[in-house]
């Protein structure tokens, strides 16, 4: 009786010995699974942290903003790769026009042996060079005179002249020498001391930063006609491109927003980044087809159709696939916005028809629709969910009309660009007239580009017109 209790008490331990060990294998198992977790952690914590770092460093290195970091070991010769993706070789073009046509004679005996020389062929060379600039100074003898009836002041004026001033204000800048100065401070970014330095030193033209403050605010003052102009040519346009970037004035953070179409932009610095500041360039009503990325304010233009960044959400799943190591659900988003653009891409190519992009659209539509309801656990699945279910009416509007509607907003990041560019030269502006000066004319200097009009022509225009008018009229077609 005792042996079998023995028995029966040993086989219980050995049970219950064989249980503690599968449960201490199970926490081994865990404890391993956790170290490696907390290891993984560890490094991305150590890389965030080196990633914030820089970032940090990098906002007082302004000598180098567009510096990539360490150069690497072996890097890849610059330029593109010999072989059949390299495209047609260019070469500059011969000029249309010679101007002046020089001898280039063979010398009269050779360098190397003394012998004489014989002429076989004769080749052409060209170089174009920019001539020897130097200022024109025109005096215009102005009659001043008065009303025999009414005796109201008359005063004068040439069709040349800029201005009616006179007086301690007689001795002005010409419209040539104001578009250069827009041109170079507006458009490329050149502060106005290296401006002044530049007219000096090549032109024999001497100013000051100063001078050139009036003489660009004059400029802005006669395009603000165009400027408003401009404005009601992007509130009537069918499809518009918004952005918006950081922006100081007065050392005080407010925002460039830019309002881009194929043919027109128009820059704004507003004090915010709502709606209200996009809704006084757009009209709170405005009814075309929005562009844009995320940000909220843009939804709440009710009455427009919106298309949103197709660059936007796959940059996002390419950030949650390589920092937060999602391989469910980002992949398949990918996979279906990379096929919406190869849809689009072979409407433009003439290999799908515009009834087969009708039938693509409703079957990415599907797709997606069925893929937001299946995030997944993570939880950065589900907030990339639920962000693609707020904007899943905007995701596919491109495949609607693909020769109208982008399908992403490059257009307004493209027109951002020249601002960045300038704001790390001169960190915004000083005071609101001038952020309203840089507004009117950056909106004209771009608009210009656009439309591939002269800017000397078009500012010349505005300069020399005794009244404001509009040198810009709308284009034909949007």
């Amino acid at each position: 009786m005792q042996a079998s209790w023995r028995t029966a008490s040993r086989e219980k331990l050995i049970t219950e010995l064989e249980r503690q060990e599968r449960e201490n294998e199970q926490l081994r198992r865990e404890r391993d699974r956790y170290r490696q977790e907390r290891d993984r952690l560890r490094k991305k914590i150590d890389r965030l942290e080196d990633e914030l770092d820089d970032a940090r460093r990098a906002l007082h290195r302004q000598a180098a903003p567009f510096s990539r970091g360490t150069p690497r070991r072996r890097p890849r010769r610059p330029g593109r790769k010999p072989g059949a993706t390299y495209g047609r070789k260019a070469h500059r073009r011969i000029p249309p026009q010679v101007d002046e046509r020089h001898a280039a004679p063979l010398p009269s005996r050779c360098a190397d042996c003394g012998g004489p020389l014989k002429t076989i062929r004769h080749a052409t060379q060209y170089q174009e060079d920019l001539p020897d600039v130097r200022p024109v100074v025109r005096a215009f003898d102005i009659a001043i005179g008065h009303c025999i009836d009414c005796g109201r002041r008359v005063q004068g004026r040439h069709a040349l002249q800029t201005s009616d001033a006179i007086g301690a204000a007689a001795a002005q800048l010409g419209p040539a020498a104001v578009t250069l100065a827009v041109v170079l401070n507006k458009q490329l970014g050149l502060p106005l001391g290296k401006i002044a330095t530049l007219f000096r030193e090549r032109f024999g033209l001497t100013i000051t930063p100063g001078g050139l403050v009036y003489a660009i605010r004059r400029a802005a003052r006669r395009a603000e006609p165009t400027y408003e102009a401009l404005r009601e040519t992007i509130r009537g346009s069918p499809v518009v491109t918004p952005d918006e970037t950081g922006w100081k004035v007065n050392a005080r953070l407010q925002w460039l927003w830019a309002y881009a179409t194929p043919d027109t932009t128009l820059y704004a610095i507003q004090p915010g980044r709502g709606f209200d500041e996009a809704a006084s360039v757009l009209g709170s009503d405005f009814a075309g087809v929005l562009v844009r990325d995320g940000w909220a304010p843009y939804r709440r233009f009710d009455q427009a159709i919106h298309q949103t960044c197709l660059a936007h959400l796959l940059r996002r799943c390419r950030t949650l696939m390589r920092d937060h190591r999602e391989r469910r659900f980002a992949p398949r988003v990918q996979r279906i916005l990379q096929h919406a653009l190869r849809v689009r891409d072979g409407y433009h190519q003439g290999r799908v028809s515009a009834h087969g992009v009708a039938i693509a659209r409703g079957h990415l539509q599907n797709q997606l629709n069925a893929l937001i309801d299946r995030p997944g656990s993570a939880g950065v699945a589900r907030r990339f969910a639920a962000h693609l279910a707020i904007e899943f009416p905007a995701v596919f509007t491109f495949l609607l009309e693909p020769d109208a509607i982008d399908a992403t907003n490059w257009r307004a990041e493209q027109a951002l660009r020249p601002a960045v560019v300038t704001r790390k030269v001169c960190g915004g502006n000083r005071s609101e007239r001038g952020a309203q000066t840089h507004a009117v004319l950056a909106s004209v200097l771009r608009t210009i580009q656009q439309r591939q009009l002269d800017t000397g022509d078009v500012l010349s225009k505005l300069l020399h017109s005794p009244a404001p008018i509009t040198a810009l009229a709308p284009p034909r077609t949007q």
